[in-house]
């Protein structure tokens, strides 16, 4: 292997001090491989776990993976590990993943990995263009809005730079808000922690190449059998509507690009072509903007957009000039599920007037892209509305602040309320302002509300820990539950909801899941839950190491793995180890399925067991992995493993977990991994730092 090439790794990280103006190389812990697992890595070593989020010991690890910049299928993510601002009750580490192209241009500048530390003594933004590397004044780009702010560093660096911004809302240290990069790809949680190092923004710009070990013939084999694997967004693999093409079809389903469809706001518009199974046609599969604001969405759509490397363009690009003009807002809009279907969680009285659903999701995505405002999956949302409905916020408010709020507007499904209050909550302005963006339960805590009325009422479905939950008894029962238990941020996690809600009928997925799990009782169809059993857990384990394995590939989540597939032919059951076979083709390093799959539980188990340490706390099922009581609720008072319910049983729960944490080789009872586990996952460092805690014997 020649020195001169580089085969997904580029060899080196950057470090960059705000504090000093220090920057310096560093090599690459191969090792870790990547993304998540490299932040970890350097939290532990140099960041002290009681460090909460707007110190300046704080840091911020910027880390694609060796996929990344390859083109390899979906590797289009970066992570960035940092100290969360919306975890509770103290700021745990964790980790944004963001699409666009950020992680390509890092691997084109020659680097694997950013570690910004320190703080500026005012506003700067950091470029950098292969080996040159600049930390530049600022002040007069803070206080725009993401949108303006990308725009005027893409005009003083190079058009061709990927450009990361915050926007007022990361400036004003709200817990509440994002880093986004190519104007609508959002890390959440983590505008705050940019903010408070005086960082406005980082430029990359780069020209080094990437080299895959494999030859191009193999290499394109296996590209093509990768992209036979794809579903459609969120890896439906199935129409959504009856065609012969298909042998099943699901409303649930996101394969919404059929004959008859049309692109109606492109120019000239462009109709959907026949068969969208065809590898050259995959853009077409999937309609999001359509799936999330019905059918009138068809007319005013322009195109698919995306991240590198991806062939899905998950996210749709709208046209609306009504709506712009009507609102002062940009006739275009860009943003995939999350911008496009939470904003209408701010009106209760939606389901009055659907027709202005589209309009409701044009202005709120736009509005809070460019302030940098998170709404935490929806919970901003909630809360607000909750504290409405339940008179909170008129109890609590003076009557000069609440009476200037637009209710009416809200009550009266009004778009323009969300632009008088999102600027309160973006800019700090007030009481509701002030607390509105500071999560959950700080917010409740400051008021005198018991974070057990939120966590209790199923309209809020907040979870624990500042987070709501994030596809669980809904999506896949225990599995589901319990898995929303094991990052200190709300997982984002997609593996296991990918499956479940496939499109395919049960008896395919049990099929696959004998295959890939080894029983059929791994899965259950949603609605028809069966107890708990080893099976389900082995699967959950496997969803874990997944999920981590792929944030430290700089694979997207949402649309792998790639354990089903569209291909009717072989029962639909596709190559588990597909990221094994990319990896060692891009890489040289021979590993299989097994082997990545330990890396990414060793991964997870590093971070558990820094959140230890962060926690002080030897029974992670007691201070950390805490499970809702809405989760115990029907609306109908239907029993668990009912068919048509969701709810959950206690006991089937804490057995869910005991079955979990015996697989993984922690104790049932704490959840803390053993010292002959942490050994064998190459954790040894941990155990004497531990020990010296107090935290394991």
């Amino acid at each position: 292997m020649s020195e001169a090439k580089k085969y997904g790794w580029t060899g080196q990280g950057l470090r960059i001090n705000l504090t000093t103006g220090e920057i310096t190389k560093v090599p690459t812990q191969k090792d870790w491989i990547g993304g998540t697992a490299l932040g970890y890595k350097i939290f532990w070593d140099e960041v002290p776990p009681k460090t909460q989020a707007f110190d300046e010991a704080n840091k911020i690890v910027i880390a694609p993976g060796p996929l990344t910049g390859t083109g390899a299928v979906c590797s289009g993510r970066t992570s960035v590990t940092t100290m969360y601002p919306t975890t509770y009750p103290i700021h745990e580490i964790g980790s944004a993943h963001l699409g666009g192209d950020l992680g390509a241009k890092m691997k084109y500048a020659g680097y694997d990995f950013i570690v910004i530390e320190g703080k500026a003594k005012e506003p700067v933004y950091v470029y950098v263009n292969n080996d040159d590397v600049q930390i530049r004044k600022a002040n007069h780009i803070w206080g725009e809005g993401t949108r303006r702010a990308a725009a005027l560093i893409n005009q003083e660096t190079s058009p061709t730079a990927s450009v990361t911004v915050i926007g007022p809302a990361g400036e004003n240290l709200l817990p509440m808000s994002v880093i986004i990069n190519a104007k609508s790809h959002t890390g959440g949680g983590i505008g705050g922690g940019w903010g408070s190092k005086n960082l406005k923004g980082l430029a990359i710009d780069g020209a080094q190449p990437i080299h895959i070990a494999a030859d191009k013939e193999e290499w394109e084999k296996l590209v093509n059998r990768n992209k036979e694997l794809l579903g459609a967004l969120t890896q439906t693999v199935v129409s959504r509507y009856p065609h012969p093409l298909f042998e099943y079809h699901s409303l649930n389903s996101r394969w919404s690009g059929m004959p008859g469809k049309q692109w109606g706001a492109a120019n000239p518009p462009i109709n959907v072509p026949l068969d969208t199974r065809r590898l050259s046609k995959m853009a077409f599969r999937t309609n999001a903007g359509e799936f999330f604001l019905g059918d009138r969405e068809w007319a005013r759509h322009v195109r698919n957009n995306g991240c590198f490397a991806c062939p899905i363009r998950c996210y749709p690009v709208i046209k609306d000039t009504a709506t712009a003009a009507k609102y002062n807002v940009h006739p275009i809009t860009e943003q995939t599920c999350g911008g496009l279907l939470f904003p209408i969680f701010f009106y209760p009285n939606l389901k009055n007037h659907p027709e202005r659903n589209i309009e409701i999701a044009i202005v709120g995505s736009q509005l809070m892209d460019d302030l940098g405002l998170w709404c935490n999956y929806g919970q901003l949302q909630r809360d607000m509305i909750v504290m409405y409905q339940d008179g909170y916020w008129k109890k609590l408010l003076s009557k000069e602040e609440y009476d200037s709020l637009p209710w009416k507007k809200i009550d009266d499904v009004d778009a323009s309320a969300m632009q008088d209050f999102l600027p309160r909550i973006a800019y700090r302005k007030g009481e509701f302002g002030k607390w509105l963006g500071e999560t959950t339960p700080v917010m409740l805590d400051h008021f005198g509300i018991p974070v057990k009325t939120w966590s209790d009422d199923h309209r809020t479905l907040y979870w624990s820990n500042g987070h709501p939950k994030h596809h669980t008894n809904e999506d896949d029962g225990q599995l589901g539950c319990v898995l929303n238990c094991m990052w200190n941020r709300d997982p984002m996690a997609h593996a296991h909801v990918n499956f479940t809600r496939s499109g395919l009928p049960i008896k395919e997925m049990k099929h696959i899941a004998k295959v890939t799990w080894g029983d059929e009782s791994a899965v259950d169809q949603i609605g028809d839950y069966t107890p708990t059993n080893t099976y389900k857990m082995k699967r959950l384990q496997w969803v874990i190491a997944r999920t981590e394995l792929h944030n430290m590939l700089g694979l997207c989540s949402w649309m792998a793995p790639w354990e089903y597939c569209p291909d009717e032919k072989n029962q639909y059951v596709g190559d588990p180890n597909m990221e094994a076979k990319i990896f060692s083709a891009v890489t040289g390093v021979n590993k299989t399925g097994d082997d990545l799959d330990k890396d990414g539980i060793r991964a997870w188990m590093l971070q558990r067991v820094y959140t230890m340490r962060q926690l002080g706390s030897s029974n992670m099922r007691k201070d950390h992995d805490l499970v809702p009581g809405w989760i115990y609720t029907d609306p109908k008072d239907r029993k668990p493993f009912t068919k048509g319910t969701v709810r959950m049983d206690p006991d089937d729960i804490n057995k869910s977990f005991d079955i979990f944490f015996e697989q993984v080789g922690c104790d049932k009872e704490t959840g803390v991994p053993t010292t002959d586990t942490l050994k064998a996952y190459r954790l040894d460092f941990v155990i004497p730092v531990l020990q010296k805690e107090g935290l394991i014997k």
